[in-house]
């Protein structure tokens, strides 16, 4: 059995870590931390989870972490990069879920999220966890950075088209929505029911902390830099995010339907949908899945893509699950066949 630290256990990614990782074959949680909660029963906060642990919250404490095979940070930023150094020189490998370790550039980092990084010398080393771009590099890292829930779908969405360059890298608009489960397990204002339910709104449309992540990510595709405008809103649901991705189509793009099925035949959690048929949040919800639609409206030379994930699942706890297969050398579905909840 593989050892499992989670860091950061009483938010949105990490119970449903948990959740995914009660169904794994090979997996044993074998501590779960939290400052507020230790000394607490898992089940006792988490009561859907009675019966599959038998585990008490505990304080995170290094030396406890580092007897782990893996450890998850399910943390808000800057709590990783405080930890992972010692980690890492104790030989665990760690998957953080956080934006610590997604982008490269140590000054980047600190103007987007306005503090210093803590271990900027460990950017280097950590691979960026998308495993339909990073597989190999995936499989041989010691520390992962798990994408966020928007660039995940965005990324998956454009990927394709970017890396056979049929448009303008320069004139990308990606206009995403999510749930309130995004904005993490904390009392706001904004999320309460009386706030979100009935509405729609967007935000951060002047910036915000995931484009810096989905430029580089596909920078990387493109083999140039690119310019994303990223707009997102808040949907009264808890779960899931639906991103329309806009771009002009240059030259001739041939049959993006057939780009598209091809380019993620092979992919296990990306499903091209058939022509004509166009994704739902619905569908997806509690699934590591990504569901893709393709279209050129009116032949005017805009593609349109619609992307949609669970923000829970394949934009956060799903895909760290997946990444510890492949880093793990396990089939890389282990844990994560669940079917998308209907209704």
């Amino acid at each position: 059995m593989v050892k499992i630290g989670i860091v950061g256990g009483t938010g949105y990614t990490g119970v449903e870590l948990l959740r995914l990782l009660a169904s794994h074959e090979r997996a044993e949680v074998a501590a779960i931390t939290s400052r507020a909660e230790s000394g607490r029963r898992v089940d006792e906060l988490f009561p859907n989870l009675r019966g599959h642990y038998d585990l008490a919250f505990s304080e995170p404490e290094v030396g406890e972490l580092a007897s782990c095979d893996v450890v998850f940070f399910a943390t808000p930023h800057n709590v990783a990069m405080n930890m992972v150094p010692e980690l890492l020189a104790a030989g665990t490998r760690v998957i953080d879920l956080s934006a610590d370790y997604r982008l490269r550039d140590a000054a980047l980092w600190s103007r987007w999220y306005g503090e210093p990084h803590a271990s900027p010398e460990c950017l280097a080393d950590a691979v960026y966890g998308l495993p339909e771009v990073n597989r190999e590099a995936i499989a041989g890292a010691r520390l992962v950075a798990c994408p966020g829930c928007y660039p995940t779908a965005v990324q998956l969405g454009l990927i394709p088209l970017l890396e056979r360059q049929l448009v303008d890298p320069q004139q990308l608009i990606a206009s995403a929505a999510s749930g309130v489960s995004g904005a993490g397990r904390q009392a706001k204002i904004d999320n309460l029911v009386s706030e979100a339910s009935d509405s729609f709104k967007a935000y951060g449309v002047t910036g915000h902390r995931h484009l810096p992540e989905i430029e580089q990510g596909l920078a990387d595709v493109a083999g140039q830099q690119v310019s994303v405008t990223f707009v997102p809103h808040l949907l009264p649901m808890i779960r899931g995010i639906h991103a329309t991705l806009f771009a002009n189509l240059q030259g001739d793009p041939g049959e993006l339907q057939a780009l598209f099925e091809s380019r993620y035949a092979s992919e296990p959690f990306v499903d091209v949908l058939p022509a004509g048929v166009y994704p739902q949040t619905r569908t997806v919800r509690g699934a590591n899945r990504c569901q893709i639609s393709v279209a050129v409206p009116q032949g005017r030379g805009t593609v349109v893509v619609m992307s949609t994930i669970d923000n829970l699942v394949k934009g956060a706890s799903g895909q760290a699950v997946q990444n510890m297969n492949i880093m793990l050398g396990l089939p890389e579905t282990m844990g994560l066949q669940q079917v998308g909840l209907l209704p």
